[in-house]
């Protein structure tokens, strides 16, 4: 090995060229500072509706400050992080740990089976000796579909993983390998073989499909395996008992390829699910795939992604392991985020669901502030970190030493031993879900068990490859966005507000820095206020003829139009420079006010509810599948609506109020002779202006559309009797 025996597995380079961007955080600060010095200083003096106008302006404005204040903190010194593969396998090629893979997945309908089996089978191909590679399906759905699409896959990754390694193909999904892949007509042989592999592939995906669609696995597959067997004792989905089948035994020399090489563990759980344990799903499948994992694979690394989530690049296993086995740092490592990134994302990302800028810019500054958030997918795990071990300066790994399968046992006594682990009376009056495994009872689980493992001492890091590790599907529709952005903003805050703030649970366990940085996320709930106030009050003080902002001709303008404009234009070069369009930004300006006046909203005011006693916590899954009249309308970034929510009820009522002011403010201008409206009432007329822009989709949903994602008529109708009350409560 010579020099390379002492060199890093990986390295940590901060950002470069940062000039610009603390020039821009300088300016801003010294213009916010002005402007709140002129809320202070020109508050009125006459007229209530005037002073606590203004009074609510101040403390918007104050909030917004502070929010980006907290904003900039996160991004001051992003670091990135660099691997070095061929080291690795240079020193441990030979001893390279096992890693156990859990995948989650809780409904056939809304997850389809066949794209569950592909999240699956990339698994199962990474680039790493197969013997120690376990991955474990949880399906929390206890589908005998989904069980069936297993079984089918674990036939067809007997053809699928030697077929990977012979071709180098990237990425080894099926479904997203053979949508582009072109055959190759170079070599007659490969182009045999590769034919071959496509049709098995297209073979088992319609047989998948067409039992989906049946509803039911039939009588003569059912004879095929012993597993179907548990389904005849299942009365419900909601209360079954707990189904454990090993489709493949890694360890079982006779589970080979069609060339002769080893074949990954496959297991199928559906752990016990009865009315009594109302645990989210998430937190409680990973909780019983580590206890049954420990018993079959017991691997010191996990995995863990969604359903939709499949594995991109087939080097991801080994990245992640130049950070945990790095001589000098890697033993302090609890885990190891990648980002988040999805395939459908439209040109113009007309939802904002990329997370472009959280995952290019946040993410690589919470990093330099002490470690990124756990986000619940893509991410591995140290096994003793996430079962609860605290973290010992005296922490040695030899990985010599945890290179071993701890079983023993046949495949059928160890099914019969590890569903007594996933079943929830094992963990009854335990440790589990408290201090050991996800946490139970918030919508995010995965940000507070983050947080607990950065807090019993171990570093989080992030990493960011050449090529994306993991590929999802982001919501397709308007309202799907904003409920996954409720949950989100609702658990985040629920976090804040309890015994898991990173104020308290974080005091003295990890950096200042690093609990302001949660706040970043932990505080969207709390915008509500100073965004709806914005959207409401301006515009009625507007038709009333009240001026809230400094006049044309005051110096105190600069102030304001330099913040909006530098912080409005920094956001644009960032936004480019993270990958997306100049109509992908404004199309993000657009569902920040969205999310901003609904999902946090709702979320906030949850929250409340939970913390209070009134209700419980739920988990709302996101679908993963759409009609096919939906997914045109999304391709052609055409805003769905479709439905009645009181979240459309909320931005109808907000666009048409602005509407009518902007009106109302125009019709001042052109009656105005002397221009005292222009001077005075500029600004408010400029704002109700950019919303009513920002608002074109809803207007279009509210009177122009006729397909059926417009909005529904009950939205229009009680939309527009809101906004003229409150125009005329305005004017009166």
């Amino acid at each position: 090995m010579g020099k390379n025996e002492y060199l890093p597995l990986f390295e940590t380079r901060a950002s470069r060229g940062r000039l610009l961007f603390k020039l821009y955080v300088l300016t801003i600060f010294v213009a916010i500072c002005m402007i709140l010095v002129y809320r202070v200083s020109y508050l009125p003096v006459e007229g209530a509706v005037e002073i606590w106008s203004w009074i609510g302006m101040f403390f918007a404005e104050l909030w917004f400050s502070f929010y980006w204040f907290i904003t900039q903190l996160v991004r001051w010194n992003p670091i990135y992080r660099y691997t070095f593969k061929d080291r690795l396998s240079q020193r441990y090629e030979k001893d390279l740990p096992g890693v156990d893979i859990f995948v989650c997945t809780a409904d056939p309908e809304i997850e389809p089976p066949t794209m569950v089996i592909n999240t699956v089978l990339s698994m199962m191909a990474y680039d790493y000796p197969p013997e120690k590679l376990s991955v474990y399906l949880s399906d929390d759905g206890g589908s005998d579909l989904t069980f069936y699409a297993m079984l089918e896959a674990s036939r067809f990754s007997k053809h699928w993983l030697p077929f990977c390694k012979n071709f180098k193909i990237q990425p080894r999904s099926p479904e997203a390998y053979f949508r582009t892949a072109l055959e190759p007509l170079d070599d007659p042989n490969k182009a045999e073989e590769w034919l071959f592999v496509k049709k098995l592939y297209i073979d088992m995906k319609y047989q998948i499909e067409a039992t989906t669609k049946l509803g039911k696995v039939p009588e003569e597959i059912r004879k095929e395996h012993k597993g179907f067997h548990e389904w005849n004792f299942i009365s419900s989905r909601r209360d079954h008992q707990t189904i454990l089948q090993i489709l493949i035994d890694g360890t079982d020399p006779q589970a080979m390829d069609n060339e002769g090489q080893p074949l990954p563990t496959l297991v199928y759980l559906a752990r016990e699910k009865r009315p009594q344990y109302p645990h989210n799903f998430k937190a409680g499948a990973m909780n019983a795939l580590i206890r049954v994992s420990s018993r079959i694979s017991n691997s010191p690394i996990i995995l863990n992604v969604d359903c939709d989530m499949y594995s991109n690049n087939s080097y991801s296993v080994r990245d992640a392991l130049c950070f945990f086995m790095d001589e000098e740092k890697g033993r302090e490592i609890g885990y190891i985020q990648y980002p988040q990134a999805f395939e459908n994302i439209t040109k113009n990302d007309i939802y904002c669901n990329s997370l472009n800028i959280e995952m290019e810019v946040d993410f690589p500054g919470l990093d330099g502030n002490g470690g990124p958030l756990y986000i619940g997918t893509g991410c591995f795990h140290r096994r003793e970190a996430l079962c609860g071990r605290r973290y010992s300066n005296e922490n040695k790994v030899d990985w010599k030493e945890v290179n071993y399968r701890k079983v023993k046992e046949s495949a059928g006594v160890l099914e019969e031993v590890c569903r007594n682990l996933a079943s929830c009376t094992y963990e009854a009056n335990t440790e589990w879900g408290k201090e050991m495994g996800l946490k139970y009872g918030c919508p995010v689980e995965d940000v507070i068990t983050g947080l607990s493992v950065q807090c019993k001492g171990w570093r989080s890091m992030y990493f960011i490859p050449e090529r994306k590790g993991f590929l999802g599907l982001a919501p397709t529709t308007l309202l799907q966005t904003l409920v996954q952005h409720k949950r989100w903003s609702e658990g985040d805050f629920q976090i804040l507000i309890t015994r898991h703030s990173p104020f308290l649970f974080g005091h003295n366990r990890i950096p200042l820095k690093l609990q302001l940085s949660y706040c970043i996320y932990l505080l969207w709930a709390t915008s509500w206020f100073a965004v709806l106030y914005y959207l409401v009050v301006p515009p009625l003080c507007l038709l009333r003829g009240i001026s809230l902002f400094p006049k044309l001709s005051s110096p105190w303008i600069q102030s304001f139009a330099y913040a909006i404009f530098a912080n409005r234009a920094y956001g644009l070069v960032e936004f480019v420079w993270s990958g997306g369009t100049i109509q992908g930004w404004w199309n993000g300006q657009r569902i920040w006010v969205f999310k901003r006046t609904t999902s946090h909203l709702f979320g906030f005011f949850d929250a409340i509810r939970k913390l209070l006693g009134f209700s419980t916590s739920t988990f709302v899954i996101t679908a993963k599948v759409a009609e096919e009249d939906v997914s045109e309308r999304y391709e052609k970034e055409k805003m769905e609506f479709g439905v009645s929510s009181p979240m459309f009820n909320i931005l109808a009522t907000l666009a048409l109020l602005n509407m009518f002011s902007f009106v109302g403010g125009i019709k001042m201008l052109i009656m105005d002779v002397e221009s005292k409206v222009l001077d005075l009432l500029a600004l408010q007329i400029i704002l109700c202006g950019l919303l009513v822009l920002i608002n074109l989709p809803i207007y279009q949903g509210l009177f122009f559309r006729k397909d059926s994602g417009r909005m529904p008529y009950s939205v229009t109708y009680t939309s527009i009797i809101v906004s003229l009350l409150a125009c005329s409560i305005a004017l009166y």
